[in-house]
């Protein structure tokens, strides 16, 4: 893993467990905790691919069952967000490029689902039979819905970090150049899932500049501007 890639996710890992403990699993919710360490996880194994998201899955699973207040074994997590960062990548297309939310939101369903799924039946094989008493069935739909609610507001933003931490070309390319009429998730998620036009601010702030320094030119020459394109016309 190149160093960059290494600092960012780890960056993002502490910052999503220091929030995972401290916020999200004191909120008393009914059924299961909402995981943002999870989604941290899959939203970097869509960038990085399935290596390094079993890695990170790994780090972050470890950290998780290291920290306070966990009362399970060592390595338990671990061994579930590994699993679930290798399968993640894995889904991670060739060309690295989601045409449409669909993709990563069934992800998360996916990861949610099989992650508690996983985590319940590890516990199972060491003797921890808390799952049974909770109620398996309302734990997996309690920590879907809840992990799909707080997706968009959380891994489109983490892609695109990933992706200008990488210099990925496709991090310009999908915010309004040519390339991007089959913007990446990381944009398109942005634009429709959570009414943030990105791309399109950004066009608009290019155009807005153009006119801007044609205006100046104009003046230069003692011209007197007109208004929009007409100015660049007169030039």
């Amino acid at each position: 893993m190149r160093f960059n890639r290494i600092l960012l996710s780890a960056t993002l890992v502490v910052v999503a467990l220091v929030i995972q403990v401290t916020v999200l699993g004191r909120l008393q919710l009914p059924g299961a905790v909402p995981d943002l360490l999870l989604l941290t996880v899959v939203s970097l194994a869509l960038v990085y691919g399935h290596i390094s998201g079993a890695l990170i899955g790994f780090g972050a699973g470890l950290l998780a069952d290291l920290a306070p207040p966990a009362d399970h074994a060592a390595g338990r997590y671990a061994l579930v967000l590994c699993v679930i960062g290798y399968v993640a990548g894995l889904v991670r297309p060739d060309g690295g490029r989601f045409r449409s939310a669909w993709g990563p939101m069934l992800t998360v369903v996916a990861a949610a689902i099989g992650s508690t799924l996983l985590y319940a039946g590890v516990g199972a094989l060491v003797g921890d039979t808390a799952a049974r008493h909770v109620g398996l069935t309302g734990l997996v739909f309690t920590a879907t819905l809840y992990d799909l609610l707080l997706a968009p507001f959380t891994v489109p933003w983490i892609m695109a970090l990933a992706r200008r931490a990488e210099n990925d070309p496709m991090a310009v390319e999908a915010g309004g150049g040519p390339a991007g009429k089959a913007a990446d998730v990381s944009a398109g998620w942005l634009t429709g899932g959570t009414g943030l036009r990105i791309g399109s601010q950004r066009g608009g702030l290019r155009m807005k500049t153009a006119r801007v320094r044609a205006n100046k030119a104009v003046r230069i020459k003692g011209v007197k501007p007109a208004k929009g394109v007409k100015s660049v016309k007169k030039l």
